[in-house]
């Protein structure tokens, strides 16, 4: 087959998906005002509106996993301190390939580097415990961690963003005023 046969093909085939995807959203797709498209959130990752995500795969060293779980058993998976960051939206930690890899996946508001710094100044010994458990982690304040980061994270293939515009910081306003009403409804009632 010739290159002009395959783009032809290929042509054909993008046109094809492209009336699928509208026939699947104008059935099943909601118009909710927001823009859920992404762009790029830097060197790696997404961005759709105001929230960025960030998704890393690293070995772990020898007794990784099962330290990482203690430290999960022991605060009921709670990481509360995490709420220091200010920026971030969620976090998953996943164990892959028989407890051997870490997945670290995030959602976080603006940019990347300011991310990374927010770690190392605001949660430094919630990470250097939990990633102390990598193979060849620097630990958060050391200067090669960016790159560390870098080198282990993977740009998502796919990512949807329910409510791109809001940022955590409008979120927990968001609820504040939530709340404040609902109270005012209960004492009036």
């Amino acid at each position: 087959m010739t290159t002009e046969n395959n783009e032809k093909l290929s042509l054909l085939d993008d046109v094809a998906l492209k009336a699928q995807m509208l026939m699947a959203n104008f059935k099943e797709g909601a118009n909710d005002g927001y823009d859920h498209s992404v762009t790029s959130a830097g060197a790696k990752g997404l961005k759709s509106g105001k929230v960025s995500e960030l998704t890393a795969i690293a070995p772990l060293t020898k007794d990784g996993a099962a330290r990482i779980k203690r430290i999960l058993e022991i605060t009921k998976g709670n990481l509360a301190g995490a709420t220091n960051v200010g920026t971030l939206h969620d976090l998953r930690l996943v164990f892959l390939d028989n407890d051997t890899k870490l997945l670290f996946c995030t959602a976080y508001d603006g940019d990347w580097d300011a991310y990374i710094n927010d770690f190392a100044t605001k949660i430094p010994e919630l990470m250097d415990l939990i990633f102390g458990n990598v193979e060849g982690w620097p630990g958060i304040k050391d200067p090669t961690v960016k790159q560390f980061i870098l080198d282990h994270q993977i740009t998502a293939t796919g990512w949807y963003v329910g409510v791109p515009h809001l940022t955590v910081r409008d979120i927990a306003r968001n609820d504040k005023i939530v709340r404040g009403i609902n109270k005012a409804i209960e004492q009036a009632q």
